[in-house]
């Protein structure tokens, strides 16, 4: 499984239509609830939460700003 830790940002895999969210939209695990499983927020560029809910870690991606060895 991948390594998911607090704050990380993520960007959604897949859209969740039931939640008005779509592939590629950013945000950042705030909890982890389980294994496996993330409470992620969604803000928009204001800095204001449209989202929070519980993802699956196979439905996120962690975004990465700076080289990392392969």
């Amino acid at each position: 499984m991948k390594d998911f830790q607090l704050l990380d940002v993520v960007a959604l895999v897949g859209d969740r239509h039931d939640d008005g969210l779509v592939s590629g939209q950013v945000g950042v695990i705030v909890e982890v609830l389980d294994d496996g499983v993330f409470e992620v927020e969604f803000c928009d560029n204001e800095g204001r939460p449209y989202a929070l809910l519980p993802v699956c870690a196979e439905r996120l991606m962690v975004l990465r700003y700076s080289p990392v060895a392969a």
